[in-house]
């Protein structure tokens, strides 16, 4: 049985977080008079295609790569993944193993409902993972998902939570995009940005090689 890992604050983030997250303490209270960008309506990508369904594009074997960037566009960190969706019913879960460029390694499991179509309608979505804070909630209209959720990071022996708002454009048969704004306070620390591949274009080049960092 493979071992089930929380992925750490180093593993998400990259080093540098804690100092920054403390300089966060002190701006958001400079700042706390001021409103947040407006929050993005999903409904607004009714009409874009292909349209996108979490239980259809992400079951099977599929590949990812992603980097997170902090608040000012600096790489932080690189890595890659295999995923492995299982559906049944209205449910999917889906197996994510990662890879980090310094050679850590770390696995989460999504368990996702597909839930009801709302008056707007945009399908709703619930997800739940080990790090994730209750739940994840969120909606798919077009080819666009929107969903938010808090993940607790462990760092320097203690958890902090920092929170998603996480966003997968499909953008063609076999090829999705993934923004997800992280921030603490209120205030954005920094992004993550995952190309997915499925289907032909995963059974291209994956599986992905997660023994080593090595040109693939």
């Amino acid at each position: 049985m493979r071992r089930r890992q929380r992925p750490t604050v180093g593993a998400v983030l990259g080093g540098g977080l804690l100092r920054l997250l403390l300089a966060v303490g002190v701006l958001v209270t400079l700042f706390s008079g001021l409103s947040a960008c407006a929050k993005r309506d999903i409904t607004h990508l009714a009409e874009r295609r292909p349209t996108l369904a979490l239980e259809q594009f992400f079951e099977g074997h599929s590949v990812a790569y992603g980097i997170f960037e902090d608040r000012f566009g600096n790489l932080r960190r690189q890595f890659r993944v295999n995923l492995q969706g299982t559906v049944s019913g209205n449910r999917l879960v889906l197996d994510e193993q990662f890879l980090y460029e310094d050679g850590e390694k770390a696995q989460r499991i999504w368990t996702i409902d597909k839930l009801d179509t709302g008056d707007d309608g945009t399908v709703r979505y619930e997800g739940q993972a080990s790090d994730v804070e209750g739940r994840a909630n969120g909606r798919v209209s077009g080819n666009g998902l929107n969903w938010s959720y808090d993940v607790a990071l462990t760092m320097n022996g203690r958890e902090l939570e920092v929170h998603f708002d996480d966003w997968i454009y499909r953008q063609s048969e076999d090829v999705a995009i993934n923004r997800a704004y992280v921030s603490k306070f209120g205030v954005e620390i920094g992004s993550v940005t995952i190309v997915f591949l499925r289907g032909k274009a995963a059974a291209t080049i994956g599986p992905l090689n997660l023994d080593q960092w090595v040109s693939q």
